[in-house]
């Protein structure tokens, strides 16, 4: 790759300099990605229309408007995350002070996805720039309009000594990987997490993955009518709505109690039918992403399940919203995230304890908008989280800092032992005032 050297080196002398770790270069950072999501809306509008068919409207909701509220609530909140916080220190190392000192981690390296290619870019770059790091962003070249867009815009509106950008395939990211970073956060799917992580482990790199996972929605049939209406059009703005289906918390299939099933069934179709009714639908993002979601329910057992929908259209990349009612669980469909516009609803008594990056009850997707809570993964779904302060920690290291003085010098803490010293110690580490007192009096 022509330029990296010279280029990672720029980076590193730049984080070297100190200039990122003030405060007003953070800001004028954040406030430069405003300019850049009010000043080039409608270039983000086509190329997420171009890499993905998204309407303008879906484009503003979950990429250029979360951006936005994410880039405010950072500058709101920077000046108080920076800040030093202080701890409570156990009376033995007295007279000290204590505190945590979040520093930027040094030089960060970005794999961002194809199905938000604009929101999940610029979302992690917030959070860098906010912690006080350099960055290289390694667009998905799935989504090359969007790469392209970022790659000729981004340098406009941000320092270009501190962010940098490299597109292409696999044998750039493999290239990136060949290097020493501070920090790694890569957003895919988990055959690729292992590749990035195994390359890391080689400079003890550590690591932010944000991969995929089977996420169900259940259903709770005892809700009124108007209840299991609303229900319906949330699971289906949580499973067709954003990127059709192309999404890690996407609904990837239904736990339904099985009297309840066809009004459920009913219900969605209706919703489907008044929602998309003006195919105001993404389209899948190439032809091996279709061919892969098409051999889902190639299977005669699963095709046998399909309760609604099934159309394709390969010229277009269009799938329409399908319906699976109860396929077999040993299934592909079944047993690998299904990313696409494919809704699986068994109907079965579930009772078990689960364990997940984030849970919502009577709704789907929206906790991904909300800065105040993390998002992230767990166990084979990833690991590390991110958005608002979770961001700023992901890109920080917590540095413990200790103040001692010299007013007192406390001789129970030196040799040689005695069991006066032991009493004492426990006191102090126990914050015992009244053993401490009798102690210091010879009671």
């Amino acid at each position: 790759m022509e330029g990296l050297e010279k280029g990672l080196e720029e980076l590193r002398q730049t984080f070297g300099s100190g200039k990122t770790r003030d405060a007003a270069w953070r800001k004028s950072q954040l406030r430069g990605l405003l300019r850049l999501l009010n000043e080039e809306e409608e270039d983000i509008f086509r190329v997420l229309r171009e890499d993905l068919g998204k309407h303008r409207v879906e484009a503003y909701r979950d990429e250029v408007g979360v951006l936005k509220k994410s880039v405010n609530f950072a500058l709101e909140n920077l000046d108080g995350w920076m800040a030093a916080k202080k701890v409570k220190l156990p009376w033995l190392v007295w007279p000290s002070k204590g505190e945590v000192v979040a520093e930027p981690l040094g030089l960060m390296l970005i794999f961002s996805s194809w199905n938000f290619p604009i929101g999940l870019t610029l979302e992690c770059l917030v959070g860098a720039i906010s912690a006080g790091n350099v960055v290289v962003l390694k667009p998905s070249e799935k989504s090359p309009a969007s790469s392209l867009f970022l790659a000729n815009c981004i340098p406009m509106y941000i320092d270009s000594k501190a962010v940098k950008i490299y597109e292409g395939g696999s044998s750039v990211a493999e290239k990136l990987l060949e290097y020493k970073w501070d920090k790694i956060f890569f957003t895919g799917i988990a055959r690729v997490g292992r590749i990035v992580m195994t390359a890391a482990a080689k400079h003890l790199t550590p690591v932010t993955l944000e991969l995929g996972g089977k996420c169900p929605g259940i259903v709770d049939s005892r809700l009124s009518l108007h209840d299991k209406k609303v229900t319906a059009q949330r699971i289906v703005a949580g499973k067709w709505g954003s990127c059709c289906g192309q999404a890690c918390i996407g609904i990837d299939y239904l736990l339904v109690e099985e009297k309840y099933a066809s009004e459920m069934v009913d219900l969605l179709i209706r919703t489907i039918k008044k929602f998309f009714a003006k195919n105001h639908l993404s389209r899948i993002v190439n032809k091996q992403q279709f061919h892969r979601l098409s051999n889902l329910f190639n299977d005669p057992s699963v095709a046998a399940s399909i309760v609604h929908g099934g159309s394709r259209n390969i010229k277009e990349l269009v799938i329409e919203p399908t319906i699976m009612l109860n396929p077999p669980l040993d299934a592909e469909i079944m047993t690998e995230e299904i990313f696409g516009p494919l809704l699986p609803i068994i109907t079965r008594r579930i009772v078990a304890e689960t364990s997940s990056g984030s849970i919502t009850f009577n709704d789907a997707v929206v906790q991904y908008a909300l800065d105040a809570l993390p998002f992230g993964g767990v166990g084979g779904s990833g690991f590390g989280k991110y958005h608002g302060k979770y961001s700023f920690d992901t890109f920080s290291n917590d540095k413990a800092v200790l103040r001692r003085g010299f007013f007192v010098e406390i001789s129970f803490r030196y040799p040689p032992w005695d069991d006066l010293k032991l009493q004492f110690i426990r006191a102090c580490y126990d914050f015992d005032y009244i053993g401490l007192l009798r102690l210091i009096l010879g009671l």
